[in-house]
């Protein structure tokens, strides 16, 4: 995509979303959603499916009426609007384009339904075409196109009406890992390069961390945790939040002692000191160690001997499931090739070591 361009986002103030609640009958799809966006902000849903990020889009973009709440831009309200004077733009999983319609009229169709006239739509849809790199395909109808183009059409006639706030709803979990790969770069670039502010859903974490600003984490319909990718990665808010940030292995096990930030778990044939994130309660914690932060075969803050049951290959390193002394199931990383049946030594530090009280998941 070219990094010049005479098209421009509205720039929004912010948008205030207070209280935002959608119940399906007895179903609390979304429980009280309070968040507030700044201009430019590109800001990711993100949690697994059922938690309320699909949900709390189409509240946002009039597709469902809310149960309870308000959403404001710049001051007023919004929330009672349809769709079509909310004014925003959206790209679908589903790419939702007219298949009897060819590329350029699918980009353009925003633009008739807003009257604008032909030759600035014109204008507006070479543009957005030449943003996505599509203008060659300008008369190729969806049929004749690829998952990746059918997207970046998508994509296009989201950002032709130029719209203060752009709502993308799972867009690249069609496509192939390479192509989400790309596809990933040209939305971030594209928020960039228009001074979009950006609402992104999904359930991939690696997605959100590369492309937001700002993180939301969702869990059955409520808030688990709130901040920049850096914070949610490397501070989760409690163990439901670590779990989806990667931390694979949780381990509940007595605690043997805890205070000043620290605490010490054991059992199991396991000893793990780590950084302790809340009070613990009950005598029992979990300690949540990600894959990647094992040292195979070297000294740490704390050591677990395992014996290795699976291997897998990644290209530059093996992904390794391994069995505890003590019977218990772990995940490693390792640079160097081994085999079912090998034992070996995991090391990790205990900034490395995250422990939450046993009884809050989340």
């Amino acid at each position: 995509m070219a990094e010049t361009t005479t098209m421009q986002a509205p720039r929004i103030g912010e948008l205030k979303l207070e209280g935002m609640t959608r119940r399906f009958g007895d179903l609390l799809a979304l429980d009280g959603l309070d968040l507030t966006l700044r201009g430019g902000e590109f800001v990711a849903l993100l949690g697994p499916s059922g938690c309320g990020k699909s949900t709390a889009l189409n509240c946002l973009a009039g597709l469902l009426p809310l149960s309870e709440g308000t959403i404001e831009l710049d001051g007023e309200r919004i929330d009672g609007l349809p769709p079509e004077r909310r004014r925003f733009g959206m790209v679908f999983q589903s790419y939702a384009l007219f298949p009897h319609l060819s590329v350029r009229r699918n980009v353009a169709f925003g633009l008739a339904m807003r009257r604008v006239p032909k030759a600035e739509a014109r204008q507006r849809v070479d543009e957005a075409l030449r943003l996505v790199g599509l203008s060659d395909h300008a008369e190729r109808y969806p049929a004749q196109l690829s998952g990746g183009q059918q997207q970046r059409v998508a994509i296009a006639r989201a950002v032709v009406v130029e719209p203060p706030l752009l709502l993308l709803d799972e867009p690249l979990s069609n496509l192939d890992a390479k192509l989400r790969l790309e596809l990933r770069t040209e939305i971030r670039r594209l928020h960039q390069t228009l001074g979009l502010t950006t609402v992104y859903v999904t359930h991939d974490q690696e997605e959100a961390l590369s492309l937001a600003d700002r993180l939301v984490v969702l869990r059955d319909g409520r808030v688990q945790a709130i901040g920049s990718p850096e914070e949610v990665y490397m501070h989760p808010a409690n163990r439901y939040v670590a779990d989806f940030m990667g931390y694979r292995n949780m381990f509940e096990l007595d605690v043997e002692r805890h205070g000043d930030g620290e605490a010490v778990l054991a059992g199991d044939g396991l000893r793990l000191v780590g950084r302790s994130a809340e009070p613990l309660r009950n005598g029992r914690g979990v300690a949540a160690v990600r894959p990647e932060d094992f040292k195979v075969g070297e000294a740490g803050d704390s050591s677990i001997d395992v014996t290795v049951e699976v291997v897998e290959y990644s290209g530059r390193d093996f992904a390794v499931e391994a069995v505890t002394t003590g019977g218990g199931r772990i995940h490693f990383r390792s640079l160097q090739a081994l085999t079912p049946g090998d034992e070996t030594s995991l090391g990790v530090e205990r900034d490395r070591v995250l422990i939450f009280d046993s009884e809050r998941a989340g």
